[in-house]
């Protein structure tokens, strides 16, 4: 009968998340309704995440816990007015061609997230279900993630996870300067693949992320576009200070830290990419840009009448950071090598050597309520073409928490390299960005 009694409760969750209601009483601290002995001995299952990057859920709302499982609803939305100016404009590439700069000026219900997550059988093992949509490209893809947590020392996971490659891509979305990544890590970084990772604390205030992916980034490529090789990463830190660098280890210090709190880490990563696709059509991989924006496995990205086939991808970052009393300041410097091509024709060089770097600072001018920030990022390329961005906005925070936000967010950019339908940043732009939205985490 228990069971029966579990097997209604969980269909029922699953209808009303369906429908797309959840009463006020479903709140995650209203377990009214429910076996008072079943709630009361089901094990707390609240762990950390480092390593699901954006795919990590808020607090949530508890539909259902048991002894034998638990599942929580939890959701993100993002509306944004974005301007890319001057609206025309052109660029040169680093072989001389003239190409255009293809800006945007749109209003748009930019991104969701929906989280259903919980135990099953014991509260160690842990289950991710994820809905995500971008209407501004068109795209709703459903995936998930499996943890295992043996101990504080190590948690293995399959499913959809980040190559460790930045520490942006760790679990600190969506709590930054803006709603998207800034200039330089978003050109040096990798994306989301499925993979099988462990992560854990193995000494007091040390960290470890590893992961071994099927490629640098998984959206647009199917199983029948890979090839035989993996993704390979890894990443490190230290919080010597305190311990912990605020929630999701993101920007910003609503908490106000009376101690200063502290963290130095590295991630490393390597990948042998393809086009994953036949030579005749555009490329499947999108990830990897080149210092002038180009895709280097469009054809003649790098000589004309070549098409690169394959490469290599290895990267490198180091990343420090503090909060105090409201403070926020971070950096993180980049290097990254492309290398051993594999092309249809001849090439002018034989590797891609670019270094970059981004320091943020942030300041909580009303404690809780209002926020300032500033970026400065810079890449010394191998094309010599030095692109930099200065940007900063306001923040504020209505609810006092950082679940609802308004953002104000202005780029001064020079010859971006950094360029998606996802993000601030378009290949080649030079000139200003306007970006105002408004986000919710629950």
């Amino acid at each position: 009968m228990q069971q029966e009694g579990l097997m209604m409760r969980l269909s029922l969750a699953l209808a009303v998340c369906l429908l797309g209601a959840v009463p006020g009483a479903l709140r995650a601290q209203d377990e009214a309704g429910r076996d008072p002995t079943d709630t009361v001995k089901a094990a707390e299952t609240k762990f950390p995440n480092n390593i699901a990057g954006e795919f990590t859920p808020a607090k949530g709302f508890d539909l259902a816990k048991t002894k034998m499982a638990s599942l929580n609803i939890s959701f993100y939305g993002l509306f944004r007015y974005m301007n890319q100016l001057p609206g025309n404009q052109t660029f040169v590439d680093h072989l001389g061609r003239v190409r255009q700069v293809k800006t945007r000026n749109d209003l748009n219900w930019h991104r969701t997230f929906v989280w259903l997550t919980g135990f099953f059988y014991v509260p160690k093992f842990r289950y991710n279900i994820s809905l995500w949509s971008l209407p501004t490209t068109q795209q709703t893809l459903l995936f998930g993630n499996l943890q295992y947590r043996f101990n504080t020392a190590a948690t293995l996971g399959v499913g959809i996870a980040p190559n460790l490659t930045v520490r942006s891509v760790q679990g600190s979305w969506p709590f930054w300067g803006s709603s998207d990544r800034q200039m330089s890590e978003d050109f040096f970084r990798g994306g989301f693949s499925s993979g099988v990772f462990l992560t854990g604390q193995p000494i007091r205030r040390w960290f470890y992320n590893l992961s071994v992916n099927t490629n640098i980034s998984q959206l647009g490529v199917t199983a029948s576009n890979d090839t035989r090789d993996f993704a390979y990463s890894a990443s490190v830190w230290t919080m010597p200070t305190t311990g912990e660098f605020g929630p999701r280890g993101g920007l910003g210090d609503l908490e106000y830290h009376r101690t200063v709190a502290t963290r130095f880490g590295a991630s490393i990563g390597h990948s042998r990419e393809a086009r994953y696709a036949n030579d005749s059509v555009p490329p499947n991989a999108t990830q990897i840009k080149l210092s002038d924006g180009v895709n280097p496995f469009d054809a003649g990205a790098l000589a004309p009448g070549a098409t690169v086939q394959k490469l290599d991808y290895d990267e490198i970052a180091f990343d420090a950071g503090l909060k105090y009393r409201g403070f926020t300041f971070q950096g993180e410097y980049y290097v990254r090598k492309l290398s051993n091509f594999l092309a249809t024709g001849a090439l002018p060089l034989s590797s891609i050597v670019d270094q970059g770097f981004q320091v943020q600072g942030m300041h909580m001018v009303v404690p809780k309520k209002v926020a300032v920030y500033a970026t400065y990022g810079y890449l010394a390329d191998k094309f010599r073409r030095y692109p930099w961005e200065l940007s900063g906005g306001v923040s504020v925070y209505p609810s006092g928490t950082r679940s609802w936000r308004l953002n104000l967010h202005l780029i001064r950019i020079e010859r971006s390299p950094a360029a998606s339908n996802f993000g601030f940043y378009t290949a080649g732009q030079s000139g200003t960005t306007i970006s105002l939205g408004t986000d919710i985490l629950l």
